[in-house]
């Protein structure tokens, strides 16, 4: 087999638009979901810094 004929048997993967494969929003709705969201990325944020400094 020659180079073109590789060429024309291979299979090109899907494309997608980005409009299409972009990343779903957040949706809290209720006061108890954000708190458990915002308890979540200061617990984070507190371990680093724990991690950081001791």
């Amino acid at each position: 087999m020659n180079d073109d004929e590789t060429d024309q048997k291979r299979v090109e993967p899907p494309t997608f638009a980005a409009q299409d494969v972009r990343q779903g929003e957040i949706i809290l709705k209720r006061h108890w979901q954000r708190l458990v969201f915002i308890g979540g990325l200061l617990a984070a944020v507190l371990v680093i810094l724990l991690l950081r400094f001791a």
